[in-house]
């Protein structure tokens, strides 16, 4: 097909078909453009890179740890468990006892513990800073439980720093 060939539709024949000018676009812009999306781009992850921060270790040395007997130094469910699901854990427990006025729950071991962040949690893991708030600043959460709980645990960590 010519390029300057009459063209008809269903109204019949038109005048010659416009040629639209190829364009050729600039090498030296869209190398620059590019150049500018990778360093905009980049330069957080090439700025970070080789500085990742060791995991944190919390302390569980607490006074009220140390005061318990061996046999009651069991947390609710074992250690890993906890450490991936303590707030799925956390959200189950203020769902059922909010729902359903249960306050109790069922652990793995088949012992029933007080579903409560600052009656049962918070009495061994009193001191926030070096337990919970460790962790949560690693990852960058800011878990909205210490509106209501925090004042339980700064009653508990100044009874014991006495």
């Amino acid at each position: 097909m010519a390029e300057n060939k009459d063209y008809r539709n269903e109204f019949g024949w038109f005048a010659p078909k416009p040629t639209v000018e190829k364009k050729i676009y600039s090498l030296k812009g869209l190398a620059l453009g590019l150049l500018i999306f990778v360093v905009v781009f980049g330069a957080p992850l090439l700025l970070n890179m080789g500085q990742a921060k060791p995991v944190p270790k919390p302390q569980l040395d607490t006074p009220a740890i140390q005061k318990l007997a061996a046999k009651e130094k069991q947390c609710v469910e074992d250690t890993a468990w906890m450490r991936a699901n303590h707030m799925q854990l956390l959200w189950d427990w203020r769902e059922q006892v909010v729902r359903t006025g249960e306050r109790y729950y069922t652990n793995s071991r088949g012992q029933k513990v007080l579903a409560s962040l600052s009656n049962n949690c918070m009495e061994c893991h009193s001191n926030k800073s070096q337990f919970c708030d460790q962790c949560h600043n690693y990852v960058a959460v800011v878990p909205n439980c210490w509106g209501c709980h925090l004042p339980k645990e700064q009653a508990v960590a100044k009874a014991e720093a006495k």
